[in-house]
């Protein structure tokens, strides 16, 4: 257990007299009730927020499949109708003929077929958007409940280096540090779990959001350094939407953009185009590229490029379930060294 190889490690660097210290003991006593069920904790909340962010993945493509169903329906009716006009009403046929009685039946078929599809649909989404929020709500439960014992044992790790530094010799301060470099990096993506499962889109947080002023306020406040560029080349629409959803999925595209960029003047532009029923939105780098078998990867949640122990794995994968909220698409563009686009899509 994770408390008890603590335990050993503080024990193991202390000198004789203090090993069998009744402070002590309290002192390793508060440890051991701070990690309590930390480590099943932590496993269950990225287990959630895997599970929702694939079951809204494989969601959106089975209501993919059926919309392209409903689409070939309509195709089908749509060259009946027009076999019939062709043959029949150009030729002064009654609609009373045989064939004219099969096209009714095959309509009629084809009706109860969609309205089939279409309940199907609407369970599933039911469904989904139950488990989904059943899943998110216990993400977000579980990251607030292990705030508190990962601040104790921060706390307690300072405490003991403070209290008992003179006594501790190198190798048991590195093992001081080691345990805050962990707590962390636990931190980091509990931190990133709570972001994700507070993505919600609630009708009635939803209101007139200016965009350009919210990435433009968002770039300010990140207090980025002179070697780093970020231009707006087009005016950003106004749009129904809720500024904290936004604000991350802005904030998460800028990062990644300055995270992956190994140029001395890093470069990001941002735009968009209008289109007749969405939005389409770019933001555009410099920097050093996302090879192709991995383009599709950096949405899932947890998934790295690199083995970066202060990323949560996260960022993307929030971006990605704000635009699916929002009934949009993301995909990402790039070439090696070249650079990278992330293109999003946000319904009128």
């Amino acid at each position: 257990m994770m408390n008890s190889l603590l335990k050993r490690q503080i024990r193991k660097y202390l000198p004789e007299h203090l090993k069998d210290s009744e402070e002590l003991q309290e002192f390793l006593n508060a440890v051991d009730r701070s990690y309590v069920n930390l480590e099943d904790q932590v496993f269950m909340q990225k287990r959630a927020t895997e599970l929702s962010s694939n079951e809204l993945s494989e969601a959106n493509q089975k209501l993919q499949e059926e919309a392209e169903s409903l689409r070939n329906l309509i195709k089908k009716l749509k060259s009946v109708i027009h076999t019939l006009n062709v043959h029949e009403l150009e030729e002064d046929r009654t609609l009373e003929n045989s064939n004219s009685l099969r096209l009714i039946d095959f309509i009629d078929a084809q009706t109860q077929e969609i309205i089939r599809i279409n309940e199907q649909k609407d369970i599933l989404v039911e469904s989904l958007e139950r488990q989904n929020q059943e899943l998110n709500d216990y993400a977000h439960m579980v990251s607030h409940d292990l705030v508190s014992p990962l601040s104790n044992i921060e706390t307690l790790t300072h405490l003991l280096e403070d209290d008992y530094g003179d006594l501790i010799d190198l190798k048991g301060l590195k093992k001081l540090n080691l345990i805050s470099d962990n707590v962390h990096r636990i931190a980091t993506l509990v931190g990133a779990i709570r972001d994700y499962s507070s993505i919600k889109k609630v009708s009635k947080e939803n209101s007139d959001l200016d965009l350009h002023q919210l990435v433009d306020d968002t770039i300010n406040e990140m207090n980025l350094c002179k070697s780093i560029q970020v231009n707006i080349t087009d005016r950003l629409p106004s749009l129904k939407g809720e500024r904290h959803s936004f604000k991350h999925l802005f904030v998460n595209l800028i990062q990644n953009a300055i995270k992956f960029n190994d140029k001395d003047n890093k470069k990001i532009e941002i735009g968009c185009n209008e289109h007749d029923e969405f939005w389409k939105f770019h933001i555009r780098d410099n920097g050093q590229g996302i090879d192709e078998p991995y383009l599709k990867k950096v949405f899932i949640a947890f998934f790295k490029l690199q083995n970066d122990p202060t990323s949560a794995g996260m960022g993307l994968s929030i971006v990605k379930k704000v635009i699916d909220l929002y009934q949009g698409e993301v995909w990402a563009e790039s070439e090696v060294n070249e650079g990278a686009t992330f293109h999003f899509t946000i319904r009128k």
